[in-house]
């Protein structure tokens, strides 16, 4: 059964840092895109980044870039996002999410799997 399991979130205040985890289950990366996403209350689920599944290029959305780094480890089962300088405007939760799209915007990837999701919260 394939699964992915965010973890890492949490509260913390502007200009800290978070570095979220997302683990997969019964299948690795190999071949998929993934990604991470947010939502905040209120709005549309947002693309902030992904890595392609043909070559391992990064994008990120202007709203991250600079802030967040996406990496994954050797195995490609686990999937991280390093997050620095955080604002209260990331305040949201986020999910990772395996699928295809990856093609320099983040917001238009699709995902096959999804996690459930790990709250983050940024106070000012």
């Amino acid at each position: 059964e394939v699964h992915l399991v965010e973890s890492g979130g949490g509260l913390v205040q502007t200009g800290g840092s978070l570095r979220l985890s997302c683990t997969a289950s019964g299948f690795t990366f190999d071949g998929y895109a993934i990604g991470w996403f947010r939502q905040a209350p209120g709005k549309e689920r947002e693309g902030i980044s992904c890595i392609t599944e043909s070559d391992g290029n990064r994008f990120y959305a202007d709203s991250v870039k600079g802030r967040f780094t996406l990496s994954s480890d050797n195995a490609k089962t686990t999937l991280y996002l390093q997050m620095n300088s955080l604002k209260p405007e990331d305040t949201a939760t986020y999910y990772c999410a395996a699928g295809t799209g990856c093609w320099g915007d983040p917001d238009l990837m699709t995902g096959d799997y999804w996690g459930q999701g790990t709250q983050v919260t940024v106070s000012s």
